[in-house]
């Protein structure tokens, strides 16, 4: 389990769209994550986003059995969120509940045909970057997810801001730009989240992308709690 102010974590959702947990991984662990980038039996697939107009950079998808690491951070992290979804789902009306145990989630995922891990790492080096999309892979969707800055800013890199827009019914969008040192993680929501209205809550779509690397080498590692069709 880790420890944080899940609180402020589910406030700060509540209110902007995001939160951040500063220094959830330590530096050694995120040149470990860095480095693995290299080491291609580590990963189910390979993606090119210019190949796809996803925007400019690769990223890998861990294979299983992921890293030890890994697995341990993701199910530890959707304990906690998991509450904070379920409090999204009662907001919106939603009858189905997520299970408090991610190993639960997942045997549901799989029995739906979702059985490909969705865990990933981001390399983006200058003049790269991530145009604005959600991270839907299939039916079955957890909605919230999280990204980990893996490099140093203004010594790895510079530029490379993590950026999350939302489009209310009849507004124009607002953007939210989340400043993340090395080891910092964003939390954020996959597709949707339930913003209060007038009448009760309503649904507002987020995106979330990654602005133009100006040098450097920038490394992310995304923690998704879904599995892929």
């Amino acid at each position: 389990m880790i420890t944080h102010d899940w609180e402020r974590v589910r406030e700060e959702l509540d209110a902007f769209g995001c939160a951040t947990i500063p220094g959830l991984l330590s530096p050694a662990e995120c040149d470990s994550y860095a480095q693995s980038y290299a080491r291609p039996g580590l990963f189910r697939s390979r993606v090119v986003m210019e190949r796809f107009h996803f925007g400019r950079g690769e990223y890998q998808y861990f294979a299983y059995p992921l890293p030890p690491g890994l697995a341990a951070l993701r199910g530890a992290l959707y304990e906690p969120l998991a509450r904070i979804a379920n409090g999204w789902q009662q907001a919106l009306g939603e009858s189905g509940r997520f299970p408090p145990a991610h190993a639960e989630y997942l045997a549901r995922c799989h029995a739906a045909g979702q059985t490909r891990p969705t865990p990933l790492l981001l390399q983006y080096g200058a003049g790269d970057y991530n145009c604005l999309h959600q991270d839907l892979y299939g039916e079955l969707v957890f909605p919230l997810q999280v990204a980990v800055l893996l490099s140093r800013p203004g010594a790895d890199f510079t530029g490379g801001q993590f950026v999350l827009t939302e489009q209310r019914p009849r507004m124009q969008s607002r953007v939210e730009v989340v400043p993340l040192a090395q080891g910092d993680a964003v939390i954020f929501p996959v597709s949707q989240r339930p913003v209060g209205g007038t009448r009760g809550p309503y649904r507002v779509n987020m995106r979330h992308g990654v602005s133009r690397v100006r040098s450097g080498v920038r490394h992310t590692l995304g923690i998704i709690f879904h599995d892929a069709a």
